[in-house]
């Protein structure tokens, strides 16, 4: 990984490229490719009609992580008062994944108690 990479790039190297998360058939781990992609969806308006959803949302997410910004986004568009951005601090995308330490289990667990 060269010094220079941005940040996101180490966190992922970190780990689809070690033990903690490489798997010889892995996308992410290797130079792989798909039969299907999310291509088609690349100009589709995916937040257009955010406002409409009435059930529950928790959306969970890494306050480092480099993607924090749609879910911020996204809580943005949303309406009602089921709905909540948890940020975790000083977490990054793929901490997410399996730090046990700081997958806010509780949190989940009393969100679904009170919302489903």
């Amino acid at each position: 990984m060269p010094e220079d990479a941005p940040f996101y790039f180490k966190d992922y190297h970190a780990y689809y490229k070690t033990s903690r998360g490489y798997h010889a058939r892995s996308l992410n781990s290797n130079n792989g490719w798909n039969v299907t992609s999310p291509l088609s969806f690349l100009n589709m308006p995916i937040l257009q009609y955010a406002d409409e959803i009435r059930s529950a949302v928790l959306m969970i997410h890494g306050e480092k992580a480099h993607s924090c910004y749609f879910s911020k986004d996204a809580y943005a568009k949303l309406n009602g008062n089921n709905k909540e951005l948890f940020l975790i601090p000083d977490a990054v995308h793929t901490d997410l994944y399996d730090n046990m330490d700081i997958i806010p289990f509780d949190k989940m667990a009393d969100f679904f108690r009170k919302y489903l």
